[in-house]
């Protein structure tokens, strides 16, 4: 028997991997399943991106490999959306490198920057593959406690307190996944003076400033933080198209160096009628946001009217494609979430799967119709 390797004994496949499973079999045997767990969008993307990827398959290079660093009219397409909604100036010819999806990003700078024994700073709660990524190359993960009461930013008193010389690589991610919480310039230039002092690279993963946020925020709006800091980014969320995998990091001219030396021998470029397409949404009107925060500021008032109704806290501040709410008993969030699956043929995500502080809460997608919303509120009324 081939034995697997000894990294996979302290990584565990994705939650979401394997409770899809399950609420996939319930669906075959019948059930009507409605699944508010996952932050997939269900909206369109833009006309222009279908119109774009079709009118290019036929172009003489659509089938060749392609650049590993992106095509220069897409770097140069993400070089003005970032002048024109963050009023960031990044040069498209050495400080952006466009990703199949951020995802990856997140393991290409852990291989660029982590050794092996190195430590990184990793929210609780927040996304686990920053600490699968981390145990993959063999770093240590240091959790550092978001909790309400600090209206889940990072203790920066505490931080100071706990031994840093081995600390290389900081996660963050504002607007938050999955509290929903904001970060304001003013706490970003504390980040980035925390990370200076103590020679640390803060990475932002910023896939979520563009839902139910009217003032989208970049990590390079304070100045000189390209020395300290790069910053993930997608399509994903902000334009309809997690399927189609594409994002990005930005930084300085060294890191995207560095990352590019780890994704040029993990892939052989992204698909060229998908990088066309990236380029014409990226051009998009003002009017795109405006009416995508329409649909999901609807969703929004019926999901918790949803929350409400299981008696669940919820922040009307947040930002974001989820509401992240509070038990109102000394349910677990895991029972909780089976038994709402149970009872009522609903999945929502439990909280204690962005970690320890995570407990007791739960986190409900708006990724659904106001009909599927709506009808989820019937079921548990009735």
């Amino acid at each position: 028997m081939i034995t697997k390797a000894d990294r996979l004994n302290i990584i565990e496949e994705y939650y979401f991997s394997t409770k899809l499973k399950e609420v996939n079999s319930l669906i075959k045997k019948g059930k009507q399943i409605i699944n508010l767990g996952i932050g997939s969008p269900d909206l369109q993307p833009p006309q222009e991106a279908l119109e774009a990827l079709k009118a290019s398959l036929t172009d003489q290079s659509a089938n060749s490999y392609q650049s590993y660093n992106g095509l220069e009219d897409l770097r140069i397409s993400i070089s003005k959306f970032y002048n024109k909604h963050y009023d960031v100036d990044l040069d498209f010819t050495s400080e952006i490198l466009p990703l199949m999806g951020s995802k990856e990003g997140i393991m290409h700078i852990s291989l660029a920057f982590l050794n092996v024994g190195d430590s990184v700073l990793i929210p609780n709660p927040g996304y686990p593959t920053y600490a699968a990524a981390t145990n993959l190359v063999q770093a240590k993960p240091i959790y550092y406690d978001l909790k309400s009461e600090n209206n889940w930013l990072p203790n920066l008193k505490e931080l100071e307190k706990i031994n840093l010389k081995k600390v290389k690589l900081m996660w963050i991610n504002y607007p938050h996944m999955p509290t929903g919480a904001n970060c304001d310039i003013n706490f970003l230039e504390e980040l980035i003076s925390f990370a200076k002092k103590h020679q640390i690279l803060l990475v932002n993963d910023n896939p979520y400033s563009f839902i139910l946020n009217r003032k989208p925020i970049s990590i390079f709006n304070v100045k000189g933080s390209k020395d300290y800091c790069l910053e993930l980014n997608s399509l994903s969320k902000t334009f309809n198209m997690s399927g189609w995998r594409v994002g990005m990091v930005c930084g300085n001219k060294a890191n995207i160096t560095n990352i590019l030396t780890v994704k040029s021998n993990m892939d052989s470029g992204m698909y060229y009628p998908i990088q066309k397409a990236a380029i014409a949404v990226l051009n998009s009107p003002n009017s795109w946001f405006d009416k995508m925060n329409d649909i999901y500021e609807e969703r929004r008032v019926l999901v918790k009217k949803l929350a409400d109704s299981l008696n669940c806290e919820y922040d009307n501040k947040s930002s974001g494609m989820f509401i992240w709410a509070k038990i109102n008993n000394d349910t677990k969030s895991k029972e909780f979430i089976n038994e709402l699956l149970d009872k009522y043929n609903i999945f929502i995500a439990p909280g204690d799967i962005f970690g320890s502080n995570g407990e007791g809460y739960v986190r409900f997608s708006l990724c659904a119709t106001k009909e599927l919303i709506t009808k989820a509120i019937k079921r548990i009324n009735e």
